[in-house]
C-alpha cells in the first residue's frame, strides 16, 4: 500500500461540509443557454477567464470531434452546444430523470470511436423498486432537419440495490486507454454498502463498451455484481479520469473533512467508512487510514474540505506548467485546484478562487481549460461555462 500525503487545505475559505456542498434545493430551475455578457478577466492568476455560456443547473460536459460540446443539465435536458458556445439546442430522447437532491441527469462522454459508433454515454438517478439508484445508458446521438435526437437507447448499468434518499450517486463515466468504461458509485449515504461485494454501491465499476463484463476483473468469477468491481471502500466519488501513463485517478467527498484523492489500483479497498480522515456529521469519531495500513489511503486528503467535483488530468500545451496535473472543481472551496502528480505521489500545488462554486472541469481540443460553475434548483447564482486561457 502507498503512503498517505495528506495536505492541508489552503486558508482560502471555511468550507461547508462535503455532503451538504454536493446537494442542491429542488424546484424548477431559472433560464436557459445564453451567452453571458461578463468581460474576461484575469483578477491577478495565470489564466483569463471568459464566460461563454449559461445554462440551468449544469452538471457535466463533454467534447465532440469538431470541437462543439455536450452539456447536462440536471434537471434533465441534454445540450448540443455549438464550438463557441454561443449556440445550443436541446437533444432529445434523454431519458426520464429523479430530479430531486443530488440526483438528476449527471455525467456525459463519448465513445473513444464517436466518428465511427456515434454512441453517447450518460449517467442519470432514476425510480424503481425500492427507491433510486444510478443508471448508464448509451445511445446513437442523430442529427437531422436542424435538430439532434438520441437514437437506441439502451442502460447498460444500473445502481443494485436501489435505495432510499437523493444522495451520493457519484455516477461519473470515464472511458480508460485501452477502451474499457469505468463508473463510479457511491454508497448513497448507507455507509455499508462500501465494504458489501454482493452491492454495486461505493465502487468502482468496469465495464466494456456495451456493458459487458470484462474477464481480466479482479472479482469476474464470483458472480454478477462483484464481477463488474473494479475497487471499493468510496464514499461519495465525482471525479474520474486518467493519466496519459493508464492511471485512473478519483476523487471523492470525505464527511465531515477528509475529501480524498485516489490512485484507484484493481480489486484495492480505499476504507470506507472502516476509515477515514474525516468524522461522521453526528460527531463520531471515525478511524484514520494511518489506523489501517492494509486499507488504501489517498494520495492527498483535505480537512477543511474542498468538497471536489469534476477532474481532469491536464495533457494540453496551453498551460505547460499544468502538463501531468489534476484539476479539481471545487464547490463548497469555490475553486479551481491544481493537484501535481509525481508518479504514484500527489500534492496540492495551487488553489485558484473562482468566486462561485466549481461542479465540472474539462480540457479543450486546442488546450484551453473549461469550467461549469454550479447553480441551484432556484436559479441562483452560477450556472455560466468559462474558459481559461492564458493570461497575457
Amino acid at each position: 500500500m502507498r503512503p498517505l500525503a495528506l495536505t492541508a487545505a489552503l486558508p482560502l475559505v471555511l468550507a461547508l461540509a462535503a455532503c451538504n456542498a454536493e446537494g442542491g434545493s429542488g424546484g424548477a430551475a431559472a433560464g436557459g443557454n445564453a451567452t453571458a455578457a461578463t468581460a474576461p478577466s484575469t483578477d491577478g492568476k495565470p489564466f483569463t477567464v471568459t464566460p461563454v455560456a449559461q445554462f440551468a443547473e449544469p452538471w457535466a460536459m463533454t467534447f465532440l470531434p469538431d470541437g462543439r460540446m455536450l452539456v447536462t443539465e440536471k434537471a434533465g435536458k441534454l445540450k448540443l452546444v455549438s464550438a463557441d458556445g454561443k449556440a445550443a439546442i436541446d437533444v432529445s430522447g434523454v431519458p426520464a430523470v429523479a430530479y430531486a437532491g443530488q440526483g438528476g441527469l449527471g455525467d456525459v462522454v463519448i465513445h473513444p470511436d464517436f466518428a465511427g459508433t456515434g454512441y453517447v454515454y450518460l449517467s442519470y438517478a432514476e425510480k424503481g423498486e425500492g427507491g433510486q439508484g444510478a443508471a448508464v445508458a448509451r445511445a446513437k446521438l442523430v442529427e437531422a432537419d436542424g435538430g439532434a435526437r438520441l437514437d437506441g437507447l439502451q442502460v447498460i448499468w444500473r445502481q443494485e440495490p436501489k435505495v432510499d434518499g437523493d444522495g451520493h450517486y457519484g455516477h461519473r463515466l470515464a472511458f480508460s486507454p485501452d477502451g474499457f468504461l469505468f463508473i463510479s458509485s457511491g454508497e448513497r449515504q448507507k455507509f455499508t454498502p462500501a465494504q458489501d461485494m454482493d452491492q454495486n454501491l461505493g465502487k468502482i465499476i468496469r465495464l466494456t463498451d456495451t456493458g459487458g463484463i470484462p474477464s481480466e476483473n479482479p472479482f469476474y468469477d464470483q458472480g454478477r455484481i462483484k464481477a463488474q468491481i473494479w475497487s471499493y471502500g468510496h464514499r461519495n466519488p465525482l471525479g474520474l479520469a486518467f493519466a496519459a501513463d493508464g492511471t485512473l485517478w478519483e476523487h471523492e467527498m470525505g464527511p465531515e473533512g477528509g475529501d480524498e484523492f485516489n490512485r484507484i489500483e484493481k480489486g484495492s479497498n480505499y476504507g470506507y467508512p472502516l476509515v477515514s480522515n474525516g468524522d461522521h456529521y453526528d460527531g463520531k469519531p471515525i478511524p484514520d487510514h494511518d489506523t489501517r495500513p492494509e486499507l488504501n489511503a489517498p494520495e492527498v486528503s483535505w480537512t477543511p474540505v474542498i468538497s471536489p467535483a469534476g477532474l481532469v488530468i491536464y495533457s494540453g500545451d496551453s498551460f505547460p506548467a499544468w502538463k501531468g496535473s489534476a484539476l479539481i472543481g471545487g464547490l463548497s472551496s469555490k475553486a479551481l485546484v491544481r493537484v501535481a502528480i509525481d508518479g504514484t505521489t500527489a500534492r496540492e500545488a495551487e488553489r485558484f478562487d473562482m468566486g462561485e462554486r466549481i461542479r465540472e472541469v474539462e480540457q479543450g481540443p486546442d488546450g484551453a481549460v473549461w469550467l461549469i460553475e454550479d447553480q441551484d434548483g432556484a436559479g441562483k447564482s452560477g450556472g455560466r461555462l468559462l474558459k481559461l486561457t492564458p493570461a497575457g
